[in-house]
């Protein structure tokens, strides 16, 4: 597995405990680092990691707000927990992630969905991120 593809899949993790533990993604992105760094079984954080976790975080606000408005007859608190977070995930690197492509973001999230989520859910994040790259340019704003 490509390093940028591991990095996506801890995000994904830890975007997913996060939402399990009612917590912040960036208290559990914390948990890892240090647990990483006490524990030699634990594979460090990469940097790719920290910049998915991080760069979410600062816009999950937005995020939310998007896929809520986008997900026609799904709300937020109705989703799969996988499928919500993939979303999330996905929808960070597609449109504040300038030095990814857009088809590579799309088609990680969906790699996510086959392997985490139900039979269904690649062709709902497939469907949903594309929308969001049709409207990518609309859909930016500075949360900050």
């Amino acid at each position: 597995m490509a390093a940028r593809s591991k990095a996506r899949k801890r995000a994904f993790q830890i975007l997913f405990e996060a939402d399990q533990r009612d917590s912040t993604a960036l208290a559990v992105l914390a948990d890892w680092v240090r647990h990483s760094r006490s524990d030699d079984r634990q594979p460090p954080v990469n940097e790719y990691t920290m910049q998915l976790v991080e760069g979410y975080a600062k816009h999950v606000a937005r995020i939310d707000e998007l896929i809520a408005a986008y997900s026609v007859d799904w709300p937020l608190d109705r989703m799969p927990v996988a499928d919500r977070n993939i979303l999330r995930l996905g929808a960070y690197e597609l449109i504040w992630e300038d030095g990814t492509p857009d088809a590579v973001a799309i088609d990680e999230a969906v790699q996510l969905a086959k392997e985490f989520s139900t039979d269904d859910s690649p062709a709902f994040v497939n469907g949903l991120l594309g929308r969001f790259k049709e409207l990518k340019p609309s859909l930016r704003r500075d949360d900050a």
